[in-house]
């Protein structure tokens, strides 16, 4: 956590209020999202119990499962399920851009789910349906396995930092505004709105009471609320596995399971669309489109993969791909730091305040500075002299960018104190073009105002790996056996 993240924690609880922590919308937020509430049967693996699907907040659909255990009202839940969340993919799958060589889809779908418990449980129920077999024995209907494919998708998109297509509300909400209340009752999202919108004659903390009554403010799943569970829905459910197939009584109990359920769901419903009308009121940062064509990017290669006649995502990765797949998060989330960072003052204070990110006023250019590279030719390197009033806990050698000149890298030559001030030598290595002068509109002038980060985006390769077949057995790779 930021100190300014910190520092607003501490004044949203003497304000009673959430205090933001983002001065624009770090993620894309699209027009038409699918929310997704789900809930799942306490004591069972990741079995489906109910959920709220649509993209109107006036026109959700309930998918009910009256019997959890009864493997054929699973495959029917998850039919009708896929019957929601295909055709809405589907409807993305036509308008085409071209980029770089290359077709993608001008859109994405986005799925929105209460907290990071629903991301675990569509990537379970993705794992779960992506290789039923739709012939044989025990046949599943072809939609079965196609939605498997594309929950896992979605689900392995929400670890990639910045990545839109699957997100968790909390997460969302707890990026741009800080509450009094600890993180672990943030995953409350009722806590967490009344913080972030307390209802009119109510602080934060009176708000987030009130949400934690399971009475008035059901759990936003998938877990359930034991109380419902002991009184409501067991009996329920045992009325209907216990009634004659096809009943009066057996129809009754489904409507009385039903009408249980929705009463679980629609309060989260409506906070889930609460949220969404809140962050819509946030202007998009200047990054966020970048990191949705991305996302669509990904996308597009996924749907041409699936329609190419592509193999299902494996159930684990190797050694070799883990590698590469970490290498990837990791360079992401360095880009994500930093691009969060260049939109947002208040995200750029944080690093201010820890020293990673100073503001500055120019004092001196020397734009004609010459120095011998590792070749030993002579290259243009001006150096830049700087004052601020930020501490610096950077040293010598660190590379750094101004957020307004983003195109131009420097380097940190050296660090001088200066009573309550610091004065800091910058060499320029990029971003002035390739005279041997370069221009003055092309460099800092002196008494230009500059915010100088440390916190930039990185690309580590990935050092060399050996083939699949070639890794040691203890990673997946062949059993050395002598004889053999």
């Amino acid at each position: 956590m930021s100190p300014v993240a910190s520092y607003a924690r501490v004044l949203a609880a003497a304000a009673g209020v959430a205090q933001p922590i983002a001065t624009v919308r770090h993620v894309h937020l699209a027009p038409r999202p699918l929310v997704l509430v789900p809930l799942a049967l306490a004591g069972e693996a990741n079995a489906p119990l109910a959920a709220l699907v649509g993209t109107h907040p006036d026109d959700p659909t309930l998918l009910v499962v009256p019997q959890p255990r009864d493997r054929d009202l699973r495959f029917d839940f998850l039919t009708e399920l896929a019957a929601v969340v295909l055709p809405y993919i589907q409807g993305y799958c036509y308008d085409i851009e071209h980029v770089k060589g290359r077709d993608r889809y001008t859109n994405a779908p986005q799925f929105l789910v209460p907290n990071a418990s629903g991301i675990r449980f569509l990537g379970l129920l993705g794992r779960s349906t992506r290789f039923r077999r739709t012939d044989g024995d025990y046949p599943v209907p072809p939609t079965i396995p196609l939605l498997g494919r594309w929950l896992t998708f979605a689900a392995e998109r929400a670890e990639h930092p910045g990545s839109a297509i699957l997100l968790a509300m909390t997460d969302v909400l707890t990026t741009h505004w800080a509450t009094g209340q600890s993180a672990l009752e943030d995953a409350n999202l009722a806590a967490l709105l009344g913080w972030v919108d307390p209802p009119d004659g109510l602080t934060g903390v009176e708000a987030a009471r009130l949400a934690e009554d399971p009475a008035v403010y059901p759990p936003a799943g998938p877990a359930t609320d034991p109380d419902f569970d002991n009184k409501v829905l067991a009996p329920a459910v045992r009325a209907y596995s216990d009634a004659e197939p096809g009943s009066t009584e057996q129809e009754l109990a489904r409507k009385t399971v039903t009408e249980a359920l929705r009463g679980q769901l629609e309060p989260t419903w409506d906070l889930m669309w609460r949220a969404v009308r809140l962050l819509r009121d946030l202007p998009a940062g200047a990054s966020v489109a970048e990191r949705w064509a991305a996302d669509r990017e990904r996308f597009t290669g996924h749907h041409e993969h699936i329609t190419g006649g592509g193999l299902p995502q494996g159930r684990r990765d190797g050694a070799v791909a883990s590698a590469q797949r970490l290498n990837r998060l990791e360079n992401e989330l360095a880009a994500h730091e930093a691009a969060r960072a260049f939109d947002d003052p208040l995200v750029m204070a944080g690093h201010r305040a820890t020293g990673a990110a100073f503001t500055a006023t120019v004092l001196a250019v020397d734009p004609a500075r010459r120095r011998p590279n590792s070749k030993g030719t002579l290259v243009t390197r001006p150096l830049v002299t700087v004052v601020t009033r930020d501490p610096v806990h950077l040293s010598p050698g660190s590379t750094v960018v101004a957020a307004s000149r983003r195109n131009q890298t420097a380097t940190v030559e050296g660090v001088v104190p200066d009573g309550g001030n610091a004065i800091v030598t910058l060499e320029l290595s990029s971003g002035f073009g390739r005279a041997k002068v370069p221009p003055p509109t092309a460099l800092p002038a002196p008494g230009e105002e500059l915010c100088y980060s440390s916190v930039v985006a990185t690309n580590v390769p990935t050092p060399p790996l050996p083939e699949p077949d070639e890794t040691p057995w203890t990673h997946g790779g062949p059993p050395q056996i002598e004889g053999l």
